[in-house]
């Protein structure tokens, strides 16, 4: 019950609470920092949790916008879990990165007895928005919140296209969690890859191209040959940095 809402949590029965979260950074706050950074040419990084939480964050470039103006600075917000839709389009109008951590996007235990019961509708309905965010035009930036959660891309990547948890990610079968959020295989993996790159200024790798980094990896299929249900089951065979090798499947 700490993420930021805008209205306050249910009691499990539908029954509203006086308990609206926590603002970790109260908003006055916040909206005189992020002007201040952003004009010392600080990128910011906001971590996100519950949609009063993203609104703050959206409002507090919105007033680095109205101060220094339009930059390259290529502010993000990261986890998205809970984004009202009046925010939703926001993220193109602002040039706010959305920092997805995918392999949360999912039904399992945690989900169903430890949120929807606490947000109800139609906030259990908001979490996660990957395809609303897609189609309102916003950069998709993509990563793994590792060492809270697994860092292996692929897993989380299956359920931003699938919607379930990865084979062995999860317990329990449960149906796909808000499957009209899903979103395509390239989009996903753009996200984790040139999006990733993006936000971190990082323009010289992120794609395969003439001039850039041979920043990249070999899977032992390609996915977009099989089921979806199996991208999940993909594996790293090799991975190179700068053209050279710095994993090998089996390598101690």
């Amino acid at each position: 019950f700490t993420a930021s809402m805008l209205e306050p949590y249910c009691d499990g029965h539908g029954h509203p609470t006086d308990n609206s979260g926590i603002s970790f950074v109260p908003p006055e706050l916040l909206n005189q920092a992020a002007p201040l950074l952003d004009e010392l040419g600080f990128q910011l990084h906001f971590h996100a949790i519950g949609d009063r939480a993203v609104r703050e964050c959206l409002d507090a470039v919105e007033h680095a916008i109205a101060r220094n103006g339009r930059n390259d600075h290529r502010h993000h917000i990261a986890h998205l879990q809970v984004v009202h839709p009046d925010d939703v389009p926001r993220f193109r109008e602002l040039g706010v990165a959305a920092n997805m951590q995918s392999l949360w996007a999912a039904l399992e235990p945690q989900m169903v007895e430890l949120t929807l019961p606490f947000l109800g509708s139609p906030r259990d309905a908001w979490q996660y928005p990957f395809g609303d965010l897609l189609r309102s035009g916003a950069v998709l930036a993509a990563g793994s919140d590792w060492s809270v959660s697994t860092p292996n891309p692929l897993a989380a990547i299956h359920v931003a296209v699938n919607r379930v948890s990865a084979p062995g990610e999860k317990e329990g079968e449960y149906p796909p969690f808000l499957p009209e959020q899903a979103i395509d295989l390239a989009t996903s993996l753009t996200a984790y890859t040139a999006g990733s790159a993006y936000v971190n200024h990082l323009d010289e790798t992120g794609t395969i191209a003439v001039g850039k980094l041979a920043d990249f990896a070999l899977l032992d299929r390609d996915p977009f040959a099989g089921p979806a249900e199996e991208i999940g089951a993909t594996r790293v065979l090799q991975t190179f940095v700068e053209g050279e090798r710095v994993h090998a499947a089996g390598d101690a």
